[in-house]
């Protein structure tokens, strides 16, 4: 079971990557980020789209690993 939920995530995965590829081939632009006032260099938005999905995947990794219940390890020696 715990296969087909890998191969399901590494699909959906390839498939956004792919979207992004095929998007940033079709918009090749330069564009800037503005946020709070400050504006940083341009660049081709798909190098933006990417940078924002590689930081929201790191991003949701993290958070689920430390919302994720743990097993407790009940030791050799324990009183319970």
């Amino acid at each position: 079971m715990k296969f087909i939920a890998n191969l399901i995530s590494s699909l959906i995965m390839a498939s956004l990557i792919g979207a992004i590829a095929i998007f940033s081939i079709q918009n090749i632009q330069p564009v800037a980020l503005q946020f709070f006032g400050l504006k940083s260099i341009q660049f081709p938005i798909g190098v933006l789209l990417a940078f924002c999905l590689g930081v929201g995947m790191i991003f949701g990794s993290l958070i689920s690993a430390s919302f994720s219940p743990r097993k407790k390890s009940r030791g050799r020696y324990s009183s319970s």
